[in-house]
């Protein structure tokens, strides 16, 4: 695996940078796939943005497109019609430019797949695929088309978390030794919710994981060895999972990941000279606790652009008016390496996916 990798701190972040929603070039004309909650909160930012425009939403049901266009102001609409599927002709459209995927894990390969293939940018949701081999097909199209592909997990872009990066890598807590991550809420059994759907991709570990994990590779890289250990309910999904990650160095992170019971929510970053912890939830903290030791501790305080999801939009905006591929800052290897670990965690813990077997 890829190690030590740092997280660098995206421009569009910086302690004197104007606001995420200020135009850095021509307008994109945005196209969304799913009218869910997360769309919904997602498209609520972009809709803020200076230089975005709200083309084209796709959906199963033409009702919940039209309402979803209505309610966010979208141009046009696309759906299920019985000849092709509404993300098909959203892929389609000529004026659409850039497309956000907020559908299911386990519908991401097959709807990224045709944005690619017809030469659409693409911003899709965590967790990118369910496995490694659907990542690296789609990353090998997006190159082949030299269009612009990004995973959407919004927390490596919040400033928050990019100071925390600064401070960790600063060497002001020393050589870092351990991490702690934790995240978890009691979610209603329903096997036909897409947390608990296996079809869906559903469980902990992709919805969730993707967060705890984020502090460990933020702050050490990638690991040499990981251990996983998790709870599997009667479809097959992972319940909870806890995962240990060990490295070279004698690092270790220890990441726990629930979706039976509520818990910190909190990351906590340990090195020889001091720690770091977060306020809660760890995926958008508003509060850095840093402890030197033997020094002052002291908390630094953050405020939020709308929703959260500005700083990784603009981000993809960016990299699209200046003609990168990629994000440097959540890199296409990065995403990678992560579906492989996950990969490897899934082994361990006996958990498969209907997409394994495509």
């Amino acid at each position: 695996m890829t190690t030590n990798l740092r997280l660098p701190v995206p421009p569009c972040v910086a302690p004197d940078a104007p606001s995420p929603f200020a135009a850095t070039g021509a307008p994109l004309r945005w196209g969304v796939v799913a009218t869910g909650g997360i769309a919904r909160k997602v498209t609520e930012d972009i809709a803020r943005l200076e230089d975005a425009v709200l083309q084209a939403v796709s959906s199963r049901r033409e009702d919940r497109a039209r309402t979803f266009a209505d309610t966010h102001g979208f141009a046009t609409v696309h759906y299920d019609d019985g000849g092709s599927r509404g993300f098909e002709r959203l892929a389609e459209d000529p004026d659409v430019d850039v497309v956000y995927v907020a559908t299911p894990h386990g519908q991401h390969y097959e709807v990224c797949k045709a944005l690619l293939a017809a030469g659409k940018h693409v911003l899709c949701e965590k967790a990118f695929t369910v496995n490694a081999r659907e990542a690296e097909e789609l990353i090998n199209l997006a190159r082949e088309k030299r269009v612009f592909l990004m995973e959407a997990v919004w927390t490596r872009f919040l400033p928050s978390v990019n100071r925390a990066w600064d401070i960790i890598h600063s060497g002001e807590l020393g050589e870092i030794r351990w991490v702690q991550a934790d995240l978890g809420f009691p979610a209603a059994y329903n096997p036909e919710a897409r947390l608990w759907d296996p079809l869906a991709g559903g469980g902990a570990l992709l919805d969730l994981t993707v967060y705890p994990s984020t502090w460990a590779l933020g702050s050490l890289g990638f690991p040499t060895s990981v251990a996983a250990e998790g709870t599997l309910n009667d479809d097959g999904v992972d319940a909870q999972n806890a995962l240990t990650l060990t490295y070279a160095s004698g690092a270790q992170a220890q990441l726990s990941s629930s979706l039976l019971a509520s818990g910190p929510s909190q990351a906590t970053v340990a090195g020889s000279k001091g720690w770091l912890r977060t306020s809660a939830p760890l995926h958008n903290p508003r509060e850095l606790y840093v402890h030197p030791h033997g020094g002052e501790a002291r908390v630094e305080k953050f405020e939020q652009a709308g929703n959260g999801y500005a700083y990784e939009l603009r981000e993809t905006t960016r990299c699209i008016q200046e003609g990168l591929l990629e994000s440097p800052t959540m890199p296409l290897q990065h995403t990678l390496d992560t579906m492989r670990m996950f990969d490897g965690v899934r082994a361990q813990l006996g958990l498969r996916y209907a997409n394994d077997d495509r």
